[in-house]
């Protein structure tokens, strides 16, 4: 019988489990953040004053049972001209909330488009901003000055969204009524924690009576997480979520190619697991290596989780519920 499974994050760690469950028999929604200002969905946010599509984007992309043209088209970023670094998904799905009033409206028709299996749900239709504030006092503005800030590491004094927005009424019931929910992977600071920052959030997802799963990065970011361990990460978290109630923790055993990590090694290094217990699973959870997307104008990681891998031990924790 299928399960009722939630994934919460955003960016490429949401579209890699939906990619993986996609086929499964299980029922997916996607809760995403909200947050994220940085590249075409910064521009978007701040020309037309629209929700960020970026995250909802590729998890509608990663749900869909279109064409593969379809699907390519959706993610196709143009290279030139006005609309350099513009993702054509981004555009069709502001152009949605603008034509419809609604960025909830233009998630849904977007979906039928795509065909998608599951539903996307961002996780306030408040627009907000990321703020972290470092010890120094200086306050990082936005997403994007958080994602590409290597003083973290220094240490921080609060993170938070503003204006403080309520959480999507859909959004808590989807976390009530969960079976399995997993948190992860993805930018701890830029996607993974604004979720919880969301008020109604984090008790929504403590109370629930899903089985919970935290999947650990691949790697560190030279700034941020420099050095940082599994522990480390379900610990920051953790405090964001008010206690530890992860039931399962998945982490990356295996090592990337010795090339790959040679490319990766100015943004940081292999997460090591510091972490025992029946809760710890620790197996390959690599995917092949890749490499920048073309037209892209953020950067992003080039060794990435292998959504096979991690469909293959989620399913594992879904026949125990």
């Amino acid at each position: 019988m299928g399960k009722k499974v939630v994934v919460v994050g955003g960016g490429t760690g949401n579209f890699t489990i939906l990619q993986g469950l996609k086929e499964s028999e299980h029922t997916l929604s996607a809760i995403v953040s909200m947050a994220d200002d940085g590249g075409s969905t910064g521009i978007l946010r701040d020309e037309l004053g629209v929700l960020p599509p970026g995250d909802v984007r590729q998890c509608l992309v990663a749900l869909s049972h279109s064409s593969d043209l379809m699907r390519s088209l959706m993610s196709y970023r143009f290279d030139t001209g006005g609309l350099g670094g513009h993702s054509f998904g981004n555009l069709l799905l502001s152009a949605l909330e603008k034509v419809t009033g609604s960025f909830e409206k233009a998630v849904d028709e977007m979906g039928r488009i795509l065909a998608i299996s599951g539903r996307v749900i961002p996780v306030t239709t408040h627009h907000v901003r990321l703020y972290m504030v470092l010890k120094d006092h200086t306050v990082l503005h936005g997403e994007r000055e958080v994602y590409l800030s290597q003083s973290i590491d220094d240490g921080y004094t609060s993170l938070y969204l503003d204006p403080h927005p309520r959480a999507n009424p859909k959004a808590l019931q989807e976390l009530a009524e969960a079976d399995l929910i997993v948190v992860g992977p993805g930018g701890l600071y830029t996607s993974l924690i604004p979720n919880f920052l969301v008020e109604g959030v984090s008790e929504a997802f403590r109370k629930s009576k899903a089985k919970k799963v935290f999947v650990v990065n691949l790697m560190n970011k030279r700034g941020q997480t420099t050095n940082f361990t599994a522990g480390d990460y379900v610990r920051e978290i953790s405090r964001y979520i008010g206690e530890d109630v992860f039931d399962h923790i998945l982490v990356n055993g295996a090592k990337p190619s010795a090339s790959a990590m040679e490319i990766y090694a100015a943004e940081g290094e292999l997460v090591q697991n510091d972490l025992r217990g029946e809760r710890v699973v620790e197996t390959d959870l690599l995917g092949e290596f890749q490499a920048k997307v073309h037209g892209d104008i953020m950067q992003r990681s080039f060794i990435r989780h292998c959504s096979t891998k991690l469909r293959e031990e989620l399913l594992k924790i879904a026949t125990t519920i």
